[in-house]
């Protein structure tokens, strides 16, 4: 991982209510960086399955012919929130950040764009 990767996660989990979040490889499903999650979230099995969601999205979204691309994809749970956010600067394509939030303690405008904030200092990679 990366001292850029390494410092987008750092100010990823600083999120009011993050529980964990990982920068993922959307071909292959495998998260190159984690922080957080623990017995709480298994960030390994949620990078995987959220390569999943990714995926049909934009299948569905071809299908469609829709010519836009995704900001993110919120999943919310009745404890937690999930933000998928697909990554299309230079050099980034194929990679999404992944965030879940403590839904009791997130605020999710702001969540959202302090992960905007955060996918920032990856355009470095």
């Amino acid at each position: 991982m990366t001292t850029t990767t390494d410092q987008a996660l750092s100010r990823a989990m600083r999120i009011e209510g993050a529980i964990g979040a990982a920068l993922v490889d959307c071909n292959s499903g495998l998260a190159l960086g984690t922080i957080g999650g623990g017995a709480e979230l298994d960030l390994t099995a949620a990078a995987a399955g959220n390569t999943d969601v990714v995926r049909a999205k934009l299948r569905t979204m071809e299908m469609l012919g829709l010519k836009q691309e995704i900001d993110d994809i919120l999943i919310t749970l009745t404890g937690q929130y999930h933000v998928i956010r697909p990554m299309t600067a230079p050099g980034t394509e194929g990679l999404f950040f992944y965030l879940a939030l403590d839904r009791q303690r997130a605020n999710l405008a702001m969540a959202r764009r302090q992960l905007e904030q955060a996918e920032k200092l990856l355009r470095e990679i």
